[in-house]
């Protein structure tokens, strides 16, 4: 499939590295990373889910909560003095405190002059073993966003989102050409040598196939490394917009991950796989339903 097009190349680099369980060293190795990504080339980098601290939601305790910080904040502000410093565009994920009794898994993006663009608030909060989401996260209510930078138009979800095929479109249906999905997901001890190969497989099929039903870029940043009980599995990836995997980081080190991607290959692709076009706008009322019954 080729196009006459002009290029349009954009380094985006995924930093998945360990945690520690002090704030101030994990914020400082995400600069550190935010640099080293700047000087290989990357325009647009993007943090794993809630860099800034191991993850905290492996059970429900209250002393946690301290963790959070408004926005903007300490963390937030080292992030924008950073996008300003390399010119680059930065996405992170925190945990925000938004009130007294009011918290938020949200993730903020920076542009180039270290202008904040914009949040996204995670909208979908699960609720599993280990991923004791919903004690410490109120649901977002900013709704699936965009963000035009200086490199493109960015779009972010946030980990249990990438789940979601309704969240990637309407992201989509905003003007995002790459979709961003930072992220901490990782096994279970007693799940892994079962499960654990084709946990991984399912997580990547359907960011893949986001990239292709929207013909845009995918790219999801991974913890990695042992925390508490889990094993964070890491292999951050990109797609391109045909769901190809261009680039994977491994399951076990800290790596970044910089890949550049062609925007102008999204017409491509949306011409010669239609999907926008097709779309059946008319018939799809029963979506805000949480089930049809029979009638």
């Amino acid at each position: 499939m080729e196009s006459n097009a002009k290029t349009r190349p954009v380094s985006v680099a995924l930093v998945q590295m360990t945690c520690a369980e002090a704030k101030e060293s994990n914020v400082e190795k995400a600069l550190s990373r935010i640099a080293d990504a700047a000087d290989r080339g990357a325009n647009v980098i993007c943090l794993q889910e809630l860099f800034h601290n191991q993850y905290p939601c492996q059970s429900e305790d209250h002393d946690r909560f301290a963790e959070a910080e408004p926005i903007p904040g300490p963390t937030s502000e080292a992030l924008a003095r950073a996008a300003r410093e390399h010119e680059v565009v930065i996405v992170g994920s925190m945990f925000e405190r938004r009130a007294h009794g009011l918290y938020h898994n949200t993730a903020v993006v920076f542009d180039t002059d270290g202008s904040q663009l914009g949040m996204y608030r995670k909208m979908h909060i699960p609720d599993d073993p280990l991923y004791y989401e919903k004690f410490y996260f109120t649901p977002g209510d900013l709704g699936f966003r965009s963000f035009a930078t200086r490199f493109g138009r960015i779009g972010v979800c946030v980990c249990w989102d990438q789940w979601f095929p309704e969240a990637a479109r309407l992201t989509a249906l905003t003007g995002a050409e790459i979709l961003l999905y930072p992220t901490a997901i990782g096994w279970l001890p007693e799940e892994k040598e079962a499960y654990g190969a084709s946990q991984h497989s399912a997580w990547e099929t359907m960011m893949r196939s986001h990239a292709i039903s929207n013909g845009v870029f995918v790219a999801a940043p991974n913890r990695v490394g042992h925390e508490g009980k889990l094993e964070f599995w890491g292999a951050s990836f990109v797609a391109d917009p045909y769901g190809q995997v261009v680039a994977r980081a491994s399951h076990d080190a800290e790596e970044t991950l910089i890949v550049e991607c062609d925007l102008s290959s999204i017409e491509t692709a949306r011409t010669y796989w239609p999907f926008l076009r097709d779309r059946r706008v008319d018939a799809y009322g029963n979506l805000a339903k949480r089930f049809i019954d029979d009638e």
